[in-house]
């Protein structure tokens, strides 16, 4: 299938959702600045849900018919975006969301889904199993679903208006490095901060433990699928990519870095100890590339996406307990 996303997608979404969600911080580093270089920190990890998420559910459901509205909304998320869905159907009143989780997901995020408002329901054993049976079940029911990150171009808008953020608050930035999962975070900011500076750099980032993307460019297959090797703190990278990303994300990155899980690690530690803010490990991946390939992240004013700060209690505990 062919894409024509555009930036105009993400200046629609920006118009529908800017009264909704926040304009988060784009916080200068106090100990990241080196050899000339300047780190500035998109704090999404202060967003609603304390997720960038919040955006793309907001864009799509913003554009719900009303008789849409009244069928209800339905996701297969267990993270961020299942509690974003939740969220933003609490602020559209939209009474029937339903979030489909794997019956392994804790019950702390089960919680944090039905304390916005949508309806948990655990189906399948793992999140395959979880998203067969709910898609099946969301045709039965008739409901309009509200995809994560496959191809949907509201979601991508949604995300993208992040950069339009970014470079209001500083239009000197000139290089943004942004976590990679699905690839809609990177593919709605890719497109519009190239619509306003064409020769700006974007730099993804993936954890060693699922790197997609980047083995989907390099062996020129859609990974839709893809494996987890080893253990990984990035829960929110995990996993294939989406469709539409795939498709046009390499006509506007300049680099994927693939970084390493113990680095991530201390990422997250220095974000909290240091900087002070709270963010969870698949968004310290832009810290950890500057962390291990300063020279290969570039530029000179860099922001650097925090994405989310959705991190266990008990795993943020275990990390700033480490030597």
């Amino acid at each position: 299938m062919a894409y024509n996303f555009t930036a105009k997608e993400v200046y629609e979404a920006y118009d529908r959702i800017r009264d909704y969600v926040y304009k988060t911080p784009l916080e200068e580093s106090l100990y990241l600045a080196k050899d000339g270089r300047r780190y500035f920190f998109k704090l999404e990890c202060a967003q609603t849900v304390k997720s960038f998420k919040i955006r793309g559910a907001l864009s799509k459901m913003t554009t719900l018919t009303e008789e849409e509205k009244q069928r209800g909304v339905a996701t297969i998320s267990s993270g961020n975006h299942g509690a974003s869905v939740s969220y933003a159907a609490r602020l559209l009143g939209i009474e029937k969301a339903v979030v489909i989780v794997p019956e392994t997901t804790p019950k702390a995020k089960i919680d944090k889904i039905e304390f916005y408002g949508a309806k948990a329901m655990l189906m399948g054993r793992n999140y395959d199993e979880a998203h067969a049976l709910g898609m099946e079940y969301i045709g039965k029911h008739g409901m309009t679903y509200i995809d994560a990150y496959y191809d949907d171009y509201k979601i991508y808008g949604g995300q993208g208006t992040i950069a339009l953020e970014i470079l209001e608050q500083n239009p000197e930035i000139d290089t943004i490095v942004v976590p990679i999962g699905g690839g809609g975070l990177i593919t709605g900011i890719a497109a519009a901060a190239k619509s306003i500076n064409p020769d700006i750099r974007i730099i993804g980032v993936q954890t060693e433990a699922c790197p997609a993307m980047i083995k989907s460019y390099e062996d020129n297959v859609f990974y839709d699928e893809y494996p987890v090797t080893g253990d990984t703190i990035c829960d929110s990278l995990v996993g294939g990519v989406g469709a539409l990303s795939y498709e046009i994300l390499k006509d506007y990155i300049t680099d994927i870095i693939e970084v390493k899980e113990s680095t991530i690690r201390k990422a997250v530690k220095h974000m909290i100890k240091e900087e002070k803010f709270i963010a969870e490990g698949g968004s310290c991946t832009t810290l950890a590339a500057v962390m291990d390939c300063p020279e290969r992240v570039g530029g000179k004013n860099v922001a650097l996406v925090i994405s989310g700060g959705n991190i266990d209690g008990e795993l943020m505990m275990e990390i700033l307990n480490e030597k």
